[in-house]
């Protein structure tokens, strides 16, 4: 960057003129600043990870702060290192999260029980009862299925709610005072109406009547965020949320926050996956698939999420809570082994390295077998995982063919919800964008990728800013749209020559997935029986 660039950029920061996302992912929480042309110009990050406290896979409040507070406190660091300012004051601030989840409060705004993350799967008996009630999917992560699995376990603390979100919606409460969420966050707390854009008035009332003799004083709506479409103004940052995001004091209150979203919607926005026939993948820890209908489904099929846009378009989404992590750690085993050989590298190397490795492997995995089961899997019906590798006597036991597989195996479950959308449904979408660490070896992932759904699949070249972008990019919608302007509208100058060229399918390597995607199905019972063996 050119010494005039620099400067100009400086200006704008010091004029307040920037817009700050803030994402909380499942392992890492990051803050971009961009600029009045949408552009990142600096970000800050801070690692963290789930805790499993008594069966439950949680977050302690006290760990969401302090990696808020060490996530924005990196990004005015990387502001000061690049431009020599300070942030003291910006137009416009967003905040997004990992998807859903429970977090209920009481009158007083005490918390309840611990944060129960979207990775948990000990809803399956809620999960069930209430999308026959409602016809229509509640998967297992959604906060209404936590909340009713709550009720059915006879757990006290239901009693006492008077509110409940989700991790981006209690952010948001705490930083403005405003208990609201973006529409997309929204649908996957309750069923959302995409007439009224608002919750669905005759589920409410279902839920109502089917919790009635439980004596509760409130009624579901009442529990509920408000719900706020893409544009709308959220509130204001408070004197007590600028410090409690910047306990430095630097940063000034009243910059303009837009509605909270989860990370299925910023993805969406971060590759500009709004319109119909638009499909993006998210792949990291978990990976989902959210595909943007021009219809509605003909049934309810409990595999899929029905949520929507951040700007309210119905979405079909399937959903994997396993893709990185197992073969991260088998890469993590793999270079340990050689650095204690006296090999030197580092850790982009390790990992490019083994991928691509991958590549060089049989189209089949020859005929080995993997399951990435850290947590459940609720496509497959498990509410517990146990990562495990097996194989035959006559298999092809190379490395090529192992990570092949460790590829493969992480996106089997997402394979299994897409089909039903794109076979038994017939959803029509025209190229797949992705994003997450699944990409960052770029060709494995995209390659890899479009072998497991079909689809040529495209990434972009600021994907790696990712949702932290996506909801900056909701703010500065929020403050810079023109009357009457679309969310698409705005997004796609902003997008103009950014996507990298579509890999396409490869015959052969389309029918080595499906071979393998037969082979992990049929050996499902060896999860099964490790799950039941192995405490």
């Amino acid at each position: 960057m050119d010494d005039a660039k620099i400067s100009s950029v400086a200006e704008m920061i010091q004029n307040g003129e920037g817009v700050i996302g803030i994402e909380l992912g499942s392992t890492r929480i990051k803050a971009v600043l961009i600029g009045p042309d949408n552009a990142p110009v600096a970000s800050g990050g801070h690692g963290w990870e789930n805790t499993l406290q008594d069966g439950i896979w949680t977050y302690p409040l006290e760990e969401v702060w302090s990696g808020i507070q060490a996530s924005f406190a990196n990004l005015q660091k990387d502001v000061e290192a690049q431009y020599g300012v300070m942030i003291t004051r910006v137009k416009a601030l967003g905040f997004s999260a990992m998807m859903h989840g429970y977090m209920v409060f009481d009158v007083e705004g005490n918390q309840l029980v611990p944060f129960r993350t979207w990775r948990n799967n000990i809803q399956e008996k809620a999960s069930d009862v209430l999308t026959n009630l409602f016809d229509y999917p509640i998967p297992q992560r959604w906060s209404i299925a936590h909340l009713y699995q709550a009720i059915l376990n006879k757990e006290k603390h239901v009693g006492q709610i008077a509110h409940a979100t989700t991790l981006a919606g209690y952010v948001h409460w705490k930083l403005t005072g405003k208990k609201v969420m973006g529409i997309g966050e929204a649908s996957g707390m309750f069923p959302i109406d995409i007439k009224t854009q608002d919750y669905n008035a005759v589920m409410l009332e279902q839920f109502d009547a089917q919790v009635a003799n439980e004596g509760f004083s409130w009624k579901l709506k009442d529990l509920l965020p408000a719900v706020l479409g893409a544009g709308e103004n959220a509130g204001e940052l408070s004197a007590a949320g600028a410090k409690l995001l910047d306990p430095s004091g630097n940063l000034e209150a009243g910059a303009l926050l837009c509605p909270p979203e989860g990370d299925a919607g910023t993805g969406m926005v971060a590759t500009n996956s709004v319109e119909a026939r638009t499909g993006n993948v998210s792949a990291g820890t978990s990976v989902f698939a959210m595909l943007v209908l021009d219809k509605e489904l003909s049934k309810a099929h409990h595999e899929l999420d029905l949520v929507t846009t951040p700007d309210g378009k119905l979405v079909g989404m399937a959903h994997s809570n396993n893709c990185t992590s197992d073969y991260n750690a088998w890469i993590e085993l793999l270079g340990e082994a050689a650095r204690l050989l006296g090999a030197e590298f580092n850790t982009p190397m390790l990992y490019d390295s083994l991928l691509e490795e991958g590549l060089k492997g049989d189209a089949d995995c020859g005929g080995l077998l993997s399951y990435g089961y850290l947590s459940g899997e609720h496509i497959t019906g498990f509410s517990e995982g146990r990562p495990l590798f097996a194989r035959s006597q006559d298999s092809k036991f190379t490395l090529a063919n192992f990570m092949r597989t460790h590829l493969y195996t992480s996106l089997c479950a997402l394979r299994t919800g897409l089909n039903i959308l794109m076979v038994d449904e017939g959803v029509q979408v025209d190229e797949i964008r992705g994003h997450g660490g699944f990409f960052k070896a770029a060709e494995v992932g995209q390659r890899i990728m479009a072998a497991a759904t079909g689809a040529p699949v495209s990434t972009l070249e600021t994907a790696g800013e990712g949702g932290a972008w996506g909801i900056a990019l909701l703010a500065s919608y929020m403050v810079q749209k023109k009357a009457g302007e679309t969310l698409p509208e705005f997004l796609t100058p902003i997008f103009a020559g950014s996507m990298n060229a579509p890999v396409q399918p490869l015959p052969q390597d389309v029918e080595g997935f499906n071979v393998y995607f037969e082979r992990y199905h049929k050996g499902l019972a060896i999860e099964r029986a490790a799950v039941d063996t192995l405490a």
